[in-house]
């Protein structure tokens, strides 16, 4: 329950906003289909199949019950199309914003995404990919290699360079 209302102050504290209500059909469709019990899994989807159809047709955010999601996962401005290939791996404090595609089902293979990272409007990552922590990925940005820790993808396709840091270590004093 503590990560249903997590994701609903991330989103702005709305139940209508697109994110949070696509994150809370997901969370729900992921608890249901891991129900150990036939019997129960079996009653517990068919209001996620429901759920699905009428809800998410309208939030055009697809993110399947298989997708490994971590903490704090944030949708930002579902205003647009997301789509998530169900065996994608996210990290923890991933944010995404619209018009994002995450793995493809033409070829083998699926991105794993690392902790603390964020992808940009319209961008595309594709294939057998691992994205690392703290990775920044730009707008309109087409990736379909591996990105290390700590850089930034940018363009169609990605070119990758190293992030600077946020504040660089002041001179030390010359005696």
């Amino acid at each position: 329950m503590s990560t249903i209302l997590d994701d609903w102050r991330r989103h702005g504290r709305s139940v209508t906003d697109a994110g949070f209500v696509s994150l809370a059909i997901y969370r729900y469709g992921h608890w249901a289909v891991g129900l150990k019990s036939p019997v129960l899994r079996w009653l517990a989807t068919k209001p996620y199949g429901l759920m699905r159809l009428l809800i998410l047709s309208i939030t055009k955010v697809w993110i399947p019950p298989g997708t490994r999601i971590g903490k704090d996962f944030h949708i930002i401005h579902a205003e647009g199309p997301i789509s998530i290939h169900p065996d994608v791996e996210i990290g923890d404090r991933c944010g995404i914003m619209h018009n994002v595609t995450i793995g493809t089902n033409m070829g083998q293979g699926v991105p794993v995404i690392g902790d603390d990272v964020f992808i940009g409007v319209n961008a595309t990552v594709l294939g057998r990919i691992r994205v690392g922590n703290r990775v920044r990925i730009g707008a309109n940005t087409a990736v379909s290699t591996n990105v290390p820790d700590d850089h930034i993808a940018v363009g169609s396709p990605a070119k990758i360079y190293p992030r600077l840091p946020l504040r660089t270590a002041p001179a030390a004093p010359k005696a």
